[in-house]
């Protein structure tokens, strides 16, 4: 579940406490109660990630499409 506080995340304090979750999850020295915890803790960090990430690309690829639309009817105008 997602809280509030992990929408408010900007992408870089989401990858950053991400980067930190896998390293100490790759330390090891946690119970498996806490190791549990922590992977949990990156799966909701790795969505909010990857939602940002999605919602960049959908942003580029608007604003490419409206370049190329604008670039073609360019082209066509001059054409004539």
């Amino acid at each position: 579940m997602t809280s509030r506080t992990d929408e408010a995340l900007g992408y870089e304090q989401a990858r950053d406490e991400l980067i930190e979750v896998v390293r100490r999850l790759e330390a090891g020295g946690t119970t498996l109660e806490e190791s549990l915890a922590l992977w949990e803790r990156g799966e909701e960090l790795a969505r909010v990630c990857r939602t940002w990430l999605e919602g960049a690309r959908r942003r580029l690829d608007a604003a490419l499409a409206e370049e190329e639309g604008g670039q073609e009817g360019e082209g066509a105008e001059g054409a004539g």
